[in-house]
């Protein structure tokens, strides 16, 4: 196929993936957007090469733009989803994926009916970490897999509006994506407790009380996993955790978000059985920029890279954005459209990632109550 063209609309956030876009081999002309002139401006003088559209309507509208990503507002990835397929274009979309199940299913009419291709950019899936705790899974090391948990504290009060008293499952795809992922299965029932109070003035946009909503994830092969995540009125030091218990090994992630993780090995006692000691060890991560075309290698370290000294810098393997994720996201949606085959966190891997949230949300309102979570 032909090098893609690709707008890329919201620049507050999305502004980290501009030079990405515009480094890929695989890309052709990189078009943004953003309602924030200034913005705009910025960030096209900041990646360079690249055209300005006037609207996001007028996106929709140019038959030579291949593809959107869509760096926008929570309340706005449905409708906007919706309408790029709608417009014949392919759609990547940050996450989550939408705020309802209805919104869900107009996602996927309109995907079956364009014939295109919807990607949900979930950072935690590209990152340092879930490469390794993938490895080790394919090694072996885990044994069996036990138990899975996520977590995402964050405090989100000085964000903008939208996000004031947002259910703080609506956002849990950071803590659900990384058990859904590795557990080789789908979560199909939820419990949610919501926990703690809020300002009066923070629940009326969503009718939300609680800052903080932790739950119990059945998975259809039979395991298990918890999440906990926090949004307001909690002090806690930000994490985007990711929890993996096997029978022989375990990952887990370090106490603040950018600490090293402890991985845990079970050593057998003399005569083979179990009860022995066990090794922990806090791990560094490597840095897995191989799996990218060699121009978007300094991406994955972000300001850390050397260009005089490329190869150690790599090595370091911190200090890009989500754990040098936003490099693999923008390959292997463009890849996908180049090679004419879905990405790997396509629709259906999106929506359940995304669905076990919304239905968590709707178990904390009921005091707990077990939520089927629907099949995509």
């Amino acid at each position: 196929m032909k090098k893609q063209n690709i707008a890329l609309v919201g620049l507050g956030f999305g502004g980290a993936f501009a030079k990405i876009y515009r480094a890929h081999p695989n890309v052709n002309e990189l078009i943004l957007f953003d309602t924030n002139a200034d913005l705009l401006k910025k960030a096209a003088d900041d990646t360079g090469n690249v055209k300005c559209a006037d609207s996001f309507e007028a996106i929709l509208a140019d038959p030579s733009i291949d593809a959107v990503h869509l760096v926008t507002p929570i309340p706005l990835h449905a409708d906007q989803t919706v309408a790029v397929l709608e417009a014949g274009k392919h759609c990547a979309c940050t996450v989550p994926m939408a705020t309802s199940l209805e919104d869900i299913r107009r996602i996927f009419a309109a995907i079956r009916k364009s014939g295109k291709t919807y990607m949900m950019m979930e950072t935690t899936l590209y990152t340092y970490q879930f490469f390794y705790a993938s490895q080790m899974k394919a090694d072996g090391k885990f044994g069996k897999i036990q138990f899975l948990r996520g977590s995402h504290y964050q405090d989100m009060v000085n964000w903008p509006s939208y996000w004031l008293g947002l259910p703080p499952m609506w956002y849990g795809t950071h803590a659900i994506a990384p058990m859904v992922a590795l557990s080789d299965s789908r979560i199909c029932k939820v419990h949610c407790f919501g926990s703690g109070t809020m300002d009066e003035e923070m629940s009326r946009q969503y009718g939300n009380p609680f800052p903080v909503e932790t739950a119990i994830f059945e998975f259809e092969n039979g395991l298990k996993g918890e999440a906990t995540r926090s949004l307001f009125e909690t002090a806690r030091v930000y994490q985007e955790g990711m929890f993996i218990y096997g029978s022989d090994s375990c990952f887990e992630w370090g106490f603040a978000d950018h600490d090293s993780p402890y991985i845990t090995t079970a050593i057998p006692a003399a005569d083979g059985s179990r009860g022995g000691r066990a090794d922990v060890q806090v791990v560094q991560m490597p840095n897995y920029y191989h799996l990218l075309p060699e121009e978007l290698w300094p991406f994955t370290v972000g300001g850390n890279y050397d260009p005089l000294n490329p190869q150690d810098s790599l090595k370091k393997g911190a200090g890009a954005g989500h754990h040098g994720a936003h490099a693999h996201l923008v390959h292997e949606f463009v890849s996908s459209l180049i090679e004419g085959r879905k990405p790997w966190i396509d629709e259906v891997l999106g929506a359940n990632i995304t669905a076990a949230g919304i239905c968590a949300h709707e178990s904390a309102m009921r005091d707990g109550e077990a939520v089927v979570v629907p099949k995509f």
